[in-house]
């Protein structure tokens, strides 16, 4: 597989409200599936937004490392990581990446 396949698998998603210590609530989700990935934030749809980043990062660096992310479902066709990417604020040379892949088409 390709990095723009491993970016498109859908991931089991865990989701919880956790209190913290001193009173505060926060949201805490993560993708077991993938090593540490996990977020928290105050906020769900910022959670989400980090995790979502947090995702692309790990696979990204497995790739780059020549390990094979963990891949428990087919990638989804109709996804489209450059923009999820570009969205949650991921680095610019990791962007370049995923579209250098993207551009290259499937292997021959």
């Amino acid at each position: 597989m390709r990095l723009i396949d491993y970016l498109s698998v859908p991931y089991l998603l865990e989701a919880e409200t956790t209190e913290l210590g001193d009173g505060t609530w926060v949201r805490r989700v993560g993708y077991p599936e993938l090593p540490g990935c996990v977020a928290e934030a105050a906020v769900i749809e910022e959670a989400l937004s980090q995790l979502e980043r947090k995702r692309i990062e790990v696979i990204v660096r497995m790739v780059r490392d020549g390990r094979s992310p963990p891949a428990p479902r087919p990638p989804i066709r109709d996804s489209d990581p450059v923009w999820i990417a570009k969205q949650v604020g991921v680095a610019c040379e990791d962007i370049a990446l995923i579209e250098r892949d993207d551009a290259a088409g499937p292997p021959a």
